[in-house]
């Protein structure tokens, strides 16, 4: 193998974390012009989509554990895209997309766009929706 290319990682976890890690900079780079981040971007546009849900409606639906998902949402909060109020019990609170917020994903959402229009045509837009399965598949198999 030529020492100028980088050794496949034999660890199934390892390959999966570098390779996310390389597309959410790649994203990200898309992104900051919004001031926003791709796991951010995401949380939002759930928000925008399943809301107004709870903190561990939106972490279900994210896969993400409600304690990360708690700590992703702070800055959104603080930058008045979301906010937290009454559920529908009343004994309950529910996460919202704010007009801020639905104002920064739809300036987002073209430069996403780009992204995922990058994406595809560096590596194949027949490859990433077979990518984009296998990965379905990964987080329904364990």
């Amino acid at each position: 193998m030529d020492d100028a290319q980088p050794r496949p990682l034999l660890c199934h976890c390892n390959a999966i974390r570098q390779g996310a890690r390389q597309v959410t900079q790649f994203y990200d780079r898309h992104l900051a012009p919004t001031g926003l981040r791709t796991s951010q971007y995401a949380m939002l546009m759930g928000l925008r989509h399943l809301g107004p849900i709870s903190i561990n409606g939106l972490a279900d639906a994210m896969g993400m554990d409600r304690t990360t998902m708690g700590r992703a949402l702070k800055p959104l909060e603080r930058d008045g895209l979301v906010a937290v109020g009454q559920g529908r019990d009343g004994r309950t609170r529910a996460l919202h997309l704010t007009e801020a917020g639905s104002i920064r994903l739809d300036a987002a959402e073209p430069l996403w766009r780009a992204a995922q229009d990058g994406f595809e045509a560096g590596y194949g837009a027949a490859d990433a929706a077979a990518l984009r399965e296998a990965l379905a598949r990964i987080a329904r198999a364990v």
